[in-house]
């Protein structure tokens, strides 16, 4: 089993550009190559460049929300700068988060690891805590190395 801890977050707001995921629900191969791409284009059209020069600090976040019952993969940063319309706001709640500590070649490679540990392993596992759905994200905070390091944070409720 992998570690993890139970930590309490304040809230935060995070900015972020998005998409929605096409892929089923269960085809974690497909969704998987929807972000990796997402995050490429975002990546090569300079948005997430743009992003970065108004974050407050080095953190990038990919985040999952279920919204309007869609699906939605987003690259985000915390900013108090304006940022264009077509960026979301997304809200992540003061209370306890699962946090996973991880480290990949890529920060796709990051997601796709935390991810299987947290829904995978840690979750189905868990007797004293439980997903209580809403935003739950990456967060590639460095790299040393050679590879990106950081961690998973899902909001979650004593059972």
């Amino acid at each position: 089993m992998v570690a993890y801890t139970l930590e309490e977050k304040v809230s935060l707001i995070v900015v972020g550009i998005g998409t929605e995921l096409k892929s089923e629900y269960t085809d974690y191969a497909g969704m998987n190559k929807e972000k990796e791409n997402f995050r490429l284009t975002v990546e090569q059209d300079g948005r997430l460049d743009a992003l970065k020069a108004v974050a407050a600090n080095d953190y990038v976040f990919a985040v999952n929300e279920l919204v309007n019952r869609k699906r939605m993969y987003y690259i985000g940063v915390m900013t108090e700068a304006p940022v264009p319309e077509q960026h979301r706001e997304i809200q992540f709640a003061k209370g306890q988060y699962l946090v996973i500590k991880g480290e990949g070649k890529t920060p796709d490679d990051l997601s796709r690891m935390l991810t299987g540990f947290a829904f995978g392993q840690i979750l189905p596992e868990a007797d004293n805590f439980a997903y209580v759905g809403g935003p739950n994200a990456t967060v590639e905070m460095g790299q040393r190395d050679n590879l990106v390091y950081g961690e998973m944070w899902i909001p979650v409720v004593k059972n």
